[in-house]
């Protein structure tokens, strides 16, 4: 069986807040390992009823995977371009859940004709976007106090889109 990405729906929030969490503290074990206090750190707005609040905000594109009607991963898109979320079941990496979702991000984007996407990568997550394209611009400190890879990708916009939302106010190609 192929792997199914749809959108995310608010009946989701539990569940995907669980693998979210399964994910940071299995997954990302290397990046907060005997840091306690980072993990729970990181781990302190993720709850149910913020997924289900993420999955819902209009300027967001939230999306599952799934396989066998089994949730294996969670990835959201902003209309700022950043990838605040790519997360996969820990027991699915390397099966291609997150290419799978990473590539639905960025048609998405492409359809919002969003030129370059951004996020802030743990350590161990960060070789699986350079493989994907994305460029690593160095170290940052995240939100909740880990050093975290700053990458970016810029993004071809299909020549459709960009002719259905018309000319640039300065008349230039770009």
């Amino acid at each position: 069986m192929g792997i199914d990405i749809r959108t995310a729906a608010p009946a989701d929030a539990a569940y995907a807040c669980a693998l979210l969490r399964r994910s940071i503290e299995i997954g990302c074990e290397a990046d907060h390992r005997d840091r306690p206090g980072l993990l729970d750190t990181w781990l302190g707005n993720k709850t149910p009823e913020n997924v289900a609040a993420w999955f819902t905000a209009p300027t967001n594109y939230a999306i599952v995977a799934e396989q066998d009607g089994k949730l294996l991963g969670l990835a959201l898109l902003t209309q700022a371009g950043k990838v605040p979320l790519c997360y996969v079941e820990p027991d699915a990496l390397r099966s291609g859940v997150g290419r799978a979702l990473l590539a639905a991000l960025e048609a998405q984007a492409r359809a919002w004709n969003i030129r370059k996407l951004h996020l802030h990568s743990p350590h161990s997550a960060a070789p699986f976007f350079e493989r994907h394209g994305y460029t690593n611009a160095g170290l940052e400190k995240s939100c909740f106090g880990m050093e975290s890879n700053l990458l970016w990708k810029a993004l071809d916009i299909d020549p459709a889109v960009a002719a259905k939302q018309g000319k640039r106010f300065c008349n230039c190609s770009q």
